[in-house]
Order: C-alpha cells, then sequence, then structure tokens
C-alpha cells in the first residue's frame, strides 16, 4: 500500500484552513479524510475560535472513529464528529449562527472487504477500477445552484445548510444524513484519490485533463505536484480569470494505490 499527500495554504499570510490525514489501523487497511474549511466573510461568526481550530478537531474526531470504529458506518461517524466539536464550544459560542465554523467532507476507508467513502459538499473522491477506469464520487448539490443565487453573502447564507441549497458539516450532526455514500468491493479499487477543491481546480476550472488524467498526475509525479500545477495555472495571466472566488485558494490532495 502507497499513500502520499499535500496540502498548500492559499496565502502564506493565512492560515491553511484544510484537514488531511491518512490512517492504517493495526487492524489493517487505511482511512483518508480531508476537510476544506469555509472561509467566512469578514464580521460575526457566533464563534471565537475560527476555522482551522474547528477543522483539526472535527478531522481528527473523524480519522480516529473512521480508523477505531469499523461497526459504525461513515454517516453515524461523521454525525458523531460533529456532535462531539460541537459539545467542545456550545457553552461559548453561537453554534445557530449560519457562518459558525463548517466545512466540506470527504472520508474513504479500506479493508481486504470493501472501500466505504462519504462525501459532503464540493471535495472530490476518485475511484480507479483495475482495468483503469477511474469514476469520481460528488455531491453537486452547490453546483446545480445557480450562479446568480450565490452573487451575495446574504443569498449564499440563505441557501447554506437548507432544503434546496448546499450542505456542509457544521454543528448540526443531522447534516451527515445528507452526505453521499457508498460501499465498493475491495478487488474493484486499485487506487483512490481525494481532492478539495483548490486541487480539483486541475480539472473541473482549469480543464487541464479529465479525472482519470488527475490521478495519473497523482501517480506518476505525487500530490505536490498536482498542486503546483495548480499554482501555476491560478498564477497564468491567460488563465486565472476562470477561478471564481479566490484567485489562490488552500488546496490538499491525497493518492492511496491499494
Amino acid at each position: 500500500m502507497r499513500i502520499d499527500l499535500a496540502t498548500a495554504p492559499g496565502d502564506a499570510e493565512r492560515p491553511n484552513e484544510d484537514w488531511l490525514s491518512a490512517a492504517t489501523p493495526a487492524t489493517g487497511g487505511g482511512v483518508l479524510v480531508a476537510l476544506d474549511g469555509v472561509t467566512p466573510p469578514a464580521g460575526d461568526t457566533g464563534c471565537s475560535h475560527g476555522v482551522p481550530w474547528f477543522t483539526a478537531r472535527l478531522g481528527g474526531r473523524l480519522t480516529e472513529l473512521s480508523g477505531s470504529r469499523r461497526d459504525m458506518p461513515l454517516a453515524r461517524i461523521l454525525a458523531e464528529s460533529i456532535r462531539a466539536t460541537a459539545d467542545t464550544h456550545r457553552g461559548a459560542c453561537d453554534l445557530s449562527h449560519v457562518r459558525t465554523p463548517q466545512a466540506t467532507v470527504v472520508v474513504v476507508r479500506w479493508d481486504a472487504e470493501g472501500v466505504e467513502h462519504l462525501v459532503l459538499s464540493d471535495s472530490v473522491l476518485l475511484l480507479e477500477a483495475p482495468d483503469g477506469a477511474v469514476s469520481a464520487v460528488l455531491d453537486d448539490r452547490l453546483d446545480r445552484i445557480p450562479r446568480a443565487a450565490l452573487r451575495t453573502r446574504e443569498s449564499a447564507d440563505a441557501l447554506r445548510n437548507t432544503e434546496g441549497g448546499f450542505f456542509t458539516a457544521a454543528a448540526d450532526p443531522a447534516v451527515a444524513a445528507r452526505a453521499v455514500t457508498g460501499r465498493t468491493p475491495r478487488e474493484a479499487v486499485r487506487s483512490l484519490a481525494v481532492l478539495t477543491d483548490g486541487a480539483s481546480r486541475w480539472t473541473d476550472t482549469f480543464g487541464e485533463g479529465d479525472w482519470a488524467q488527475c490521478l495519473a498526475v497523482l501517480r506518476k509525479e505525487g500530490a505536490q505536484a498536482l498542486i503546483g500545477r495548480v499554482r501555476a495555472l491560478e498564477s497564468d495571466p491567460d488563465r486565472r480569470g476562470r477561478a471564481r472566488g479566490k484567485r489562490h485558494d488552500d488546496a490538499s490532495a491525497a493518492y492511496a494505490e491499494l
């Protein structure tokens, strides 16, 4: 088994709000966890701790439970991790605030029998079959919302974690039921990758290659090289206008060859 991980902040002057981790439990198999913290606009969020604090605690809890509790499905693990994280600051912060710290989530866990996955919001999971075919597991609810509906902070807030909008892991454990989940037989997966949207830009924003070609870059050049390719595209004056929002976003990528 080979696992390669890399993460980089979008701005060297700001903390990286992504979380990326891997675990190889003594019982066998492995776990990858990727969170992309949602950067709030300036102003009140109801929380004094901040997004990096939140992603570190939620990511740590997800990694621990995914590796140690094989009897718990990933949606239940996400719900428990959200609840435990919320409990650490419930007494000091307003967790009902629409901009309370939150994150996208990808968790993938494998053993000798199968590969389980959970995807919530716009990070990406790639699964490669033994014949080289690559499938992307996506939660595309955010992409289905017209861009005009997200143009202002207020309009985006109105669609956040609500029916007909999009969902992120914040303070409500019930959101775990909204995640895209599934299981694939172990023999049907040769390798896999997780990407936050700062890294998946290589394919879904800049169109440098399809998902199979993206996975090939990870295999041949490594996760850090893929992020470097994205940074070069973001800095190219002929290409950078394609990126929505931040010019440089926090970017994380992990590749596992099973």
